[in-house]
């Protein structure tokens, strides 16, 4: 059930009053930079206001679960459990696959996290940083009732996300990794510090549009599934956004120039950057007012660099 739901049929006053925020944002008109278009709201609400067979490259990465608190009553990552976090993303690429051409592709970043009893810091999965809110600390330090998980589990939500796609109707092509240049470092002594992430690739149809010389390996020979890349030299005010090369690499073996990218979880619209710098459109969906801003300034005044095709 999404959180925006259970807040709309009850609740206190500031639980009422934050939904009709969302409902308000949901209802926004959207904002048009160029070839970008900016959607403030739920993506659940969102998408199915979307012409179908119309987006050609589905590129995102939706909050992590139990992570991070991006200030909204009705985000993503935010569920009492990991069930029904793997539940809201389901749903939502299920209209994802509706407005996806029959030729389409998904490319979706997921991160993974450990099931915990007790125990915060200063690094790594449980780490109370700035934008992390008590209670989604409180909760994220509690091991979830489900999947058999234990304490110190790492819970494999990547896998339980690609596996419940799957099940829905997704075609799995591929499994990607993305392995960090610059790692969050982890003060762990029982195992080793995390520097990777999966990246999936999946396709609406078993045909389907992707592009082999988009981006190739230097030897020429096609590109591996593994990629070595930094983070962007410079920030950009949102606290969890993916390198821009991995979304340009993405666009370039998903989509043609002048096809447009959907990414439904815009944050601060590092997709619909990486977009226009290779002459596609772009539509986000993102439900924080604030990082709607962020995605506007950032289409506007995004810069075209050369794209990089060198795992190092």
């Amino acid at each position: 059930m999404r959180i925006a739901g259970q807040l709309a049929k009850g609740g206190t006053m500031k639980e009422r009053t934050l939904f009709a925020d969302l409902f308000d944002a949901q209802n926004a008109q959207p904002e048009t930079v160029g070839d970008s278009q900016i959607l403030i709201g739920d993506s659940l609400e969102i998408l199915p206001t979307l012409p179908a067979e119309t987006i050609q490259c589905c590129v995102t990465s939706p909050p992590y679960w139990g992570l991070r608190d991006y200030n909204h009553p009705g985000q993503i990552g935010a569920e009492a459990s990991p069930e029904l976090y793997v539940e809201n993303l389901v749903a939502i690429f299920r209209e994802v696959r509706r407005v996806l051409r029959k030729d389409g592709t998904v490319w979706l970043n997921v991160g993974d996290g450990y099931a915990r009893n007790g125990g915060t810091g200063n690094c790594g999965p449980n780490a109370v940083v700035g934008n992390t809110k008590k209670l989604v600390q409180k909760r994220n330090c509690k091991v979830p009732d489900c999947w058999g998980l234990k304490d110190r589990d790492l819970m494999g939500l990547p896998w339980r996300v690609a596996f419940g796609l799957q099940s829905d109707g997704w075609i799995l092509r591929s499994r990607i990794t993305w392995i960090k240049k610059t790692a969050m470092p982890e003060s762990v002594k029982n195992r080793p510090t995390n520097a990777t992430e999966e990246v999936f690739l999946f396709s609406k149809s078993p045909t389907y549009f992707y592009d082999p010389n988009g981006v190739r390996e230097p030897s020429g020979a096609n590109l591996r599934n593994y990629w070595i890349l930094g983070p962007d030299t410079s920030g950009n005010g949102h606290p969890a956004a993916f390198p821009r090369e991995l979304a340009r690499r993405c666009i370039l073996l998903g989509s043609r120039e002048g096809d447009t990218v959907l990414d439904p979880f815009g944050g601060s619209g590092t997709t619909s950057v990486a977009a226009k710098e290779l002459g596609r459109h772009s539509i986000l969906v993102e439900l924080n007012p604030t990082y709607a801003k962020m995605s506007k300034e950032r289409s506007r005044h995004g810069t075209k660099t050369r794209i990089k095709t060198v795992n190092s």
